[in-house]
């Protein structure tokens, strides 16, 4: 097999990664309310529950870009496909909520990994040309990866009647968890079969295999690219945090744009939505089944928009995306916090929607879905993938996802305390702040990469 056919196949593989990414951080959506009625815990117990694992997802991010520089992209995804598959096991068996957090943890590590490794593999094996639809293919497998986590929370709620009640002796919480163990053993056979990234290759001085795998990638340009992935790679050592410094400042101004971009991402609030959407909708009136299939008629919007930005990130580029993305996200947020803000309150202090706010809040949600969908979801992962120099990629990728990972539990463990103090009207008009901040930045900040070789970034 080469040229298209072979590199889809290698990212595909690779993205596999991000389909568990997907699935592990929102199979936990459709447990929550099981978990904290089988370990009686409270809210803020059960926020570390769910976004602990995310501290896990960090320090994977943090140490896989090291990690895939030393020993190559293929073992790190290895690594993670294991990880994955130990976790699900574990999760599926706690005994407290404590060990409950060591299982998701070991996730959360495993995720933060591909987080980092999928990206910069397929950017690296990707030419040009596709490259931003490629790497848009990581998004796609990221929201297949939640769309499916949450169809299994629907179908073995419904199976079992609840969460909490068995099938086949176990609760159906369980199996939410164990469904993972499936896709991580394939994804684990996809990078035992997948060659070794061409720019690793060379800067170990593998340059024969690097040739081979670059033949059958674009077979008319290999001998140029290696040509110009050696230059771009002379006296290459493996890249160091340090390295990401400039002389007199902190960090390179490219590291943080990157940064700046991962933290405005995960500032928006897109995964409250995807942790705490049963809960979200259970707490607003709606029963259990419906609050899962409301999920799952947000995770078809959220691949349904991916599929837009396959289609447009390599024809109109990614700063036009961002924009559009940023713009819409805003004013869905807005839509959301008026619904809450003007909802009458139940005995029990909380917003009920009726009529035309249940429609108002269930448009500016899954409009939030959408535009995130199309922009800041894919096309961020694409420019963390393309944007840094080859030299310091590895580093990079890794500091930038791995404060991603720090913001994403400062969100998702915050939502509980702060939806419960202050209402679920002042924290999605929080996140539409960050939303319209986003805006700001990309105007501000983005540099178009379209069409540019790996080698041209600086």
């Amino acid at each position: 097999m080469h040229g298209n056919a072979f590199v889809i196949l290698l990212a595909s593989a690779a993205a596999m990664g991000g389909f568990l990414f997907g699935f592990d951080t929102a199979v936990i959506n459709g447990a929550v309310e099981a978990l904290r009625a089988h370990f009686q815990v409270g809210p803020w117990t059960i926020g570390q529950s769910v976004s602990l694992a995310l501290l896990g997802s960090a320090a994977g991010a943090l140490a896989a870009g090291p990690l895939a520089d030393r020993l190559g992209r293929r073992p790190v995804m290895l690594a993670a496909a294991v990880l994955f598959a130990v976790s699900s096991l574990g999760s599926g068996v706690p005994f407290t909520v404590w060990d409950f957090i060591i299982w998701r943890m070991l996730g959360g590590i495993a995720v933060g990994a591909a987080s980092v490794v999928a990206p910069a593999y397929i950017a690296e094996v990707a030419p040009a040309r596709l490259r931003g639809r490629l790497g848009s293919l990581q998004q796609l497998a990221i929201v297949s990866g939640i769309f499916a986590a949450l169809l299994v929370n629907w179908a073995l709620t419904r199976a079992a009647g609840s969460a909490s009640e068995p099938i086949l002796g176990a609760a159906a919480w369980r199996w939410m968890f164990w469904s993972e163990l499936l896709p991580s053993i394939l994804y684990g056979i996809g990078a035992w079969l997948v060659p070794e990234s061409p720019r690793y290759l060379v800067a170990r001085g593998r340059e024969a295999e690097a040739l081979a795998v670059l033949r059958r990638i674009e077979p008319a340009t290999a001998d140029a690219e290696l040509a110009g992935i050696r230059t771009s790679l002379a006296a290459w050592v493996p890249p160091r945090l340090r390295d990401l410094r400039a002389p007199g400042t902190w960090l390179l101004p490219v590291v943080w744009i990157g940064i700046a971009l991962s933290l405005l991402q995960q500032l928006s609030g897109i995964n409250v939505i995807f942790y705490y959407g049963t809960s979200l909708w259970q707490s607003v009136g709606f029963g259990e089944e419906q609050a899962m299939l409301l999920n799952v008629l947000t995770g078809v919007a959220n691949i349904l928009t991916t599929f837009i930005a396959i289609a447009f990130i390599d024809r109109f580029g990614r700063r036009p995306l961002l924009v559009i993305g940023s713009a819409a996200m805003a004013v869905c947020l807005g839509l959301m916090a008026l619904a809450f803000f003007a909802a009458p309150l139940d005995a029990e202090g909380r917003p009920a929607l009726t009529g035309a706010l249940a429609v108002l809040a269930l448009v500016g949600a899954n409009g939030f879905v959408i535009a995130f969908g199309f922009s800041w979801g894919p096309v961020v992962w694409v420019l963390l993938g393309e944007m840094f120099p080859n030299r310091i990629r590895g580093a990079a990728l890794a500091l930038a996802a791995c404060l991603q990972w720090v913001a994403n539990y400062a969100i998702s463990s915050t939502f509980p305390p702060m939806a419960e103090h202050f209402g679920l009207g002042a924290s999605y008009a929080i996140y539409a702040l960050f939303a319209a901040l986003g805006l700001w930045f990309v105007l501000a900040r983005i540099r178009e990469t379209k069409g540019m070789s790996l080698e041209q970034m600086r």
